[in-house]
């Protein structure tokens, strides 16, 4: 499996340009089983952001490892299952006038989130894909341009095609990668919101998808295959005034 995610991670680099490190998010039941991961970092004393965690391993390669208490706030601990998705966690009072106009819109927002459920989990690490110290994760994540994640979808749906339907939550947009990703088991795809910009050096071209592991190899084949037809990215400019018979002739042949 290390082997297998190592070379996933570079044909993920290869075919998609990334500028960030596909890294992997994991889940524990015990602080013991997190902690015996091998080389692993603890934020030791200081306080974070999830998006910081994620940011570590996707920017500086890093094995990071966090409970409960190395999280600011109960939004990044409740996404992931850290804590309790209470009335409290529900009514979003802190960001009444902040994020949203009234209770009413903030409770909404809570809501709308896909979060783990709380109870099984106490612990979370990430690490990029390449070291295979998650052995596997729970899921795969990696931040692309819009263009890049156009073209993995494309390879996602080159066999058993299947319609894609995400949404949008806005602000706490985690909830819609790795929150969503970790409990539906389904390709997730975000946009990244202000917190993960800010605190988490998310680029304003980059989009974030979280996906399970083994469905990257079923990407990877697609986009190999598609390359062999013409399709590769970054997608070359054609030119908006050119007669696009010639063009199109390269992947369609006589079918164009």
């Amino acid at each position: 499996m290390t082997t297998d995610l190592a070379k996933t991670a570079a044909d993920l680099e290869r075919l998609l340009r990334l500028r960030a490190i596909p890294f992997g998010m994991k889940l524990f039941a015990s602080v013991e089983e997190m902690t015996s991961i091998p080389r692993i970092r603890r934020p030791k004393g200081s306080v974070h952001t999830l998006d910081q965690i994620v940011a570590q391993a996707a920017r500086l390669g890093w094995t990071v490892g966090i409970t409960a208490e190395d999280l600011v706030g109960s939004q990044c601990r409740a996404v992931v299952g850290l804590t309790p998705q209470d009335g409290t966690w529900k009514a979003g009072a802190n960001y009444v006038g902040v994020w949203y106009a009234t209770p009413e819109d903030a409770r909404a927002h809570q809501e709308a989130m896909e979060v783990v459920p709380h109870g099984s989990y106490r612990a979370l690490a990430v690490s990029p894909l390449a070291s295979g110290r998650l052995a596997p994760p729970d899921i795969a994540l990696f931040y692309a341009t819009p263009g890049a994640m156009m073209y993995f979808i494309n390879g996602l749906q080159w066999r058993g095609y299947k319609r894609f339907d995400w949404s949008v939550v806005g602000e706490s947009a985690c909830a819609d990668s790795w929150g969503r990703a970790l409990k539906t088991r389904q390709p997730s795809l975000s946009i990244p919101c202000f917190a993960e910009r800010r605190y988490g050096g998310v680029l304003d071209d980059e989009m974030l998808m979280a996906l399970p592991p083994e469905m990257l190899a079923a990407a990877i084949e697609g986009m190999e295959a598609l390359a062999k037809n013409g399709f590769r990215y970054p997608f070359p400019q054609y030119g908006i005034q050119q007669d696009v018979r010639a063009g199109m002739a390269v992947s369609y042949g006589a079918k164009a």
